[in-house]
């Protein structure tokens, strides 16, 4: 039996200048942390005592003869290009919900490729594992996905992370003080907006719009120097945040399908309650909505967001790793 956890994560700036169709003319850049909510992979030999092969147990239940007859693509990629023979039941676990801006796609995958490492008893380094997983998203399954959410489940912590042209990627760790980290936490605000939606559509839309959004991702690249030159200095923390709006500006205007209507509203009432900025995690278009406000603002910005989930979280430093690690049990 392997468990591996990989964590999700929290972008700040440069998302956007992750996809392979921007870095690979312009380079890119993001700067974002993993936070303590998890995705848990089991997975173990399944025994030759069943009608079936593999038995894989997410939201729905699966249970196939052949790799082919697999619903859940990820788990179908992975098996597929891994050359994985043996039968194999896999469980999945997550802390918070899928298609939620939290990177919870590269999540499953960096874990599951993990998981299927260690059953073999290979050991894997950090950057192999991180393209392994940018690999099987981008190309054996063809989404619409940029590489930072992969680099970040596995690398896990507080990075600064750099996509170079030659498909290459640097990860270099924030160094801040702990009162620096602790304050940024304590104006974060984390509110699950209800709001369900398909990544690779709004990706692919963005994707489309590039060449006519050079100026703003240019910007939105400078804003990741920024927002870590801010951290590292004395300036007042409320800087981040009044960044973070601008960037959420520019975000805005790269599709027409990353915001909606009901979340420029959530966004707009949390701003009258006193948030300083903030954005929706992810592709957009629904999720995670992230807010930044001074601590005693916070209760406000609840009552007035009374009908969204809010989520209380604090920084991870793991990224993905086995905290189980039986191979001789079933």
């Amino acid at each position: 039996m392997i468990i591996t956890r990989t964590p999700f994560r929290v972008s700040f700036f440069g998302g956007g200048t992750d996809y392979p169709a921007w870095y690979r003319e312009h380079g890119g850049a993001v700067l974002a942390t993993t936070i303590d909510k998890y995705c848990y992979i089991s997975c173990r030999r399944l025994p030759p005592f069943f009608q079936h092969k593999h038995r894989i147990v997410y939201s729905q239940i699966e249970n196939v003869n052949h790799n082919d007859e697999i619903q859940h693509p990820a788990v179908k990629a992975i098996l597929n290009w891994t050359g994985m023979k043996e039968g194999l039941e896999i469980h999945h676990d997550g802390d918070l919900p899928a298609r939620s801006g939290l990177g919870s796609s590269s999540a499953f995958t960096a874990g599951l490729t993990l998981a299927l490492h260690s059953l073999r008893g290979e050991m894997v380094s950090d950057k192999k594992l991180a393209e392994e997983a940018i690999h099987i998203e981008q190309n054996v399954i063809g989404e619409n996905v940029g590489s930072q959410d992969q680099v970040s489940a596995v690398y896990g912590g507080f990075n600064h992370i750099n996509f170079h042209q030659d498909d290459t990627f640097d990860v270099n760790p924030v160094i801040l003080r702990n009162e620096r980290r602790t304050e940024l936490k304590d104006h974060l605000m984390l509110c699950f907006t209800g709001l369900s939606r398909i990544a690779d559509e709004i990706a692919k839309s963005k994707i489309s719009n590039m060449k006519d959004r050079t100026t703003e991702l240019m910007h939105m690249r400078e804003m990741v120097d920024e927002g870590t030159a801010i951290l590292s200095s004395k300036s007042p923390i409320t800087e981040f945040g009044r960044l973070l709006d601008e960037s959420w500006q520019y975000k805005r205007n790269l599709s027409d399908k990353v915001s909606t209507p009901e979340i420029d509203n959530f966004y707009q009432v949390a701003m009258d309650a006193g948030a300083i900025g903030g954005k929706v995690l992810g592709a957009g278009g629904g999720g995670f909505l992230l807010l930044f406000a001074k601590p005693e603002n916070h209760q406000k910005i609840r009552d007035k967001l009374k009908n969204l989930v809010h989520v209380n979280f604090n920084y991870d430093d793991t990224g993905s790793k086995v905290v189980v690690y039986q191979p001789n049990g079933l």
